[in-house]
């Protein structure tokens, strides 16, 4: 055991367990972040709480290990609010606040209130900690917790506002790392031979199988296997947002993004299969658009490391438990090729040919403003082999999900699970794990007014993200439902989903940003260029057309 304060423990074991960014909102355990500084973390103040999350949150998922975020006791539940996004993106955020002292709990204490609640509903496991003592046995529970079976965020409550009770006071104590819960996964369990057995009988007999590919593959570091598996017994494999990047856009197998935010021709697919395979894949209702697609009654195998989600959406026919890589491997292994399923891998073919035709006219329109479909393609073409490209929800994340094609296999691509505007603070998280990579954002002009602030947070501390605005003037996507409610187009109508045009170029030069505005398609790639370039945080405001408006999702009948 060795006497020191409990700011030098959570420095020491934040360092020992990879973590090399910290973001927060002060003031919040200062004692704690100097000796951070000392040992090379960085740290990164945001202008909200909110912030502070999703960066935590991009960091986790692209590095594939903890993240770290903090604030004090009356930022606690703005904090909270920001790890619902890591929550449902089952992201590896570790989260610490400070809390009144017990004494003056459900007293009045000024600004506070009770952190209970809010983060029960967003951590897979909370903990308050009163005294530096306790650090060794809350902490590392901290990490196993996050990075174990589904990863997730977690809490950990330090007694006074700012921690102070925990971080300022002297406990002997011994630095432990626990090197296993420095990743995710952190164990990779293997599906039982049996149900491997009976999960590549059922695949084997299918005639019109179908992979759906979640997250757990991208968590997992699956793509390999999973491109090799569906080679192997010739199924076509769908991607879900959270797997974008983990199948070749340009394979013959290759479906496209199924459920709310997709392309008519995987739903399509999906409901002509007669077995779909689930492989990591929550079968949320996001992927499954409510629980639609496939139809109920589809047959189905599921694969995933926690076993509570085997079957929880869709009754199964075969349940693996296990890691996805080396539960594909085993799979792999056991399996014998299967002859090529022509009638059925040509019929995916012409769905796919069909629905790319669909959008062709639009992908390559000349109008202007521009439409959303035709920057898409140009941002198909130009992408970095390496690039990062972090998505904002709604509009953003069916352009970027539907219409944009990761042609390189280095390329990365990580979404919002929830939370409008999460993206561009997101972009700066992504950054920071990966600072040799090129990282670009892709946002509306709805979601950038969310956390616009945060260039500067930029700035101040290097993170040279390129912020892409597909900029309509307006939250279009709203249109429809509100023209719905009023029985047409009106002035209150439109006050629900029209903003002022405003150049959001000239507001990051005059955050001391780089900005450039596009008005046509041939600007883009020289505009992008010079941001890249920029060596500042950049802003690429693109005017795009207000009709810009996403299909619904396909849906049989």
């Amino acid at each position: 055991m060795t006497r020191m304060n409990g700011a030098r423990f959570i420095a020491e074991t934040i360092d020992g367990y990879g973590i090399n960014h910290v973001f927060f909102v002060t003031n919040i355990a200062a004692r704690a972040l100097m000796e951070m500084e000392k040992l090379g973390i960085k740290r990164i103040q945001t202008h909200g709480e909110k912030a502070a999350a999703y960066m935590a949150d991009a960091y986790a998922r692209v590095k594939r290990g903890p993240g770290l975020c903090m604030a004090q006791s009356v930022g606690a539940v703005n904090l909270a609010a920001g790890l619902q996004d890591a929550y449902l993106a089952c992201s590896p955020v570790i989260a610490l606040t400070g809390r009144v002292f017990q004494s003056n709990q459900q007293r009045h204490a000024y600004q506070e209130v009770d952190h209970v609640n809010p983060f029960s509903a967003v951590t897979k496991y909370s903990a308050l900690v009163t005294d530096p003592d306790q650090l060794p046995i809350y902490l590392r529970q901290a990490f196993r917790s996050s990075t174990s079976g589904t990863p997730g965020p977690v809490h950990l409550d330090l007694e006074g506002h700012a921690g102070q009770a925990v971080v300022d006071q002297e406990a002997d104590v011994e630095v432990i790392i626990e090197e296993t819960f420095t990743q995710v996964p952190p164990f990779r369990p293997e599906a039982e031979l049996d149900k491997v057995t009976a999960a590549l009988q059922l695949l084997n007999r299918a005639k019109r199988p179908v992979i759906v590919a979640g997250g757990g593959v991208t968590a997992s570091g699956a793509k390999a296997e999973l491109l090799a598996l569906a080679e192997k017994l010739s199924i076509p494999v769908a991607t879900s947002l959270n797997a974008k990047a983990m199948f070749p856009a340009d394979h013959p197998l290759a479906v496209g993004v199924p459920g709310s935010y997709s392309r008519a021709c995987a739903n399509q697919v999906l409901c002509e299969a007669d077995l779909v395979f689930f492989v990591g894949s929550h079968t949320g209702g996001q992927v499954t658009y409510e629980y639609q697609i496939p139809p109920p009654g589809t047959p189905i195998i599921q694969l995933d490391i926690n076993p509570e989600e085997l079957g929880r959406n869709y009754h199964i026919q075969v349940g693996m438990h296990g890691d996805v890589r080396n539960s594909l491997r085993r799979m792999l292994e056991q399996a014998e090729t299967v002859p090529a399923r022509s009638e059925w891998t040509i019929r995916v073919q012409e769905l796919v040919q069909s629905w790319k035709e669909s959008v062709r006219d639009l992908a390559n329109s000349e109008v202007e403003p521009m439409r959303p479909e035709r920057l898409c393609k140009e941002l198909t073409d130009y992408l970095p082999s390496d690039v990062i490209l972090v998505s904002d929800t709604g509009h953003a994340g069916i352009w970027t999900g539907t219409m944009i094609d990761l042609k390189h296999p280095d390329q990365s691509y990580i979404r919002c699970a929830g939370s409008l505007g999460w993206a561009l603070p997101a972009a700066m998280g992504a950054k920071c794990a990966h600072p040799d990579r090129p990282v670009l954002c892709f946002i509306g002009d709805g979601g950038i007014w969310y956390h616009l602030s945060e260039l500067d947070t930029a700035l101040n501390n290097g993170i040279n993200t390129v912020t892409l605005v597909n900029n309509n003037h307006s939250l279009n996507q709203e249109k429809r439902g509100m023209e719905r409610v009023y029985g047409g187009q009106s002035p209150g109508s439109d006050k629900l989903w029209l903003f002022p045009d405003t150049n959001f170029a000239d507001v990051a030069e005059s955050m001391g940003c780089f900005g450039i505005t596009v008005n046509k398609p041939s600007e883009l790639s020289g505009a992008l260029d010079q941001a890249f370039a920029s060596g500042k945080p950049a802003v690429v405001d693109v005017k795009t057309h207000i009709d810009g408006i996403a299909p619904r999702a396909w849906v049989p009948g």
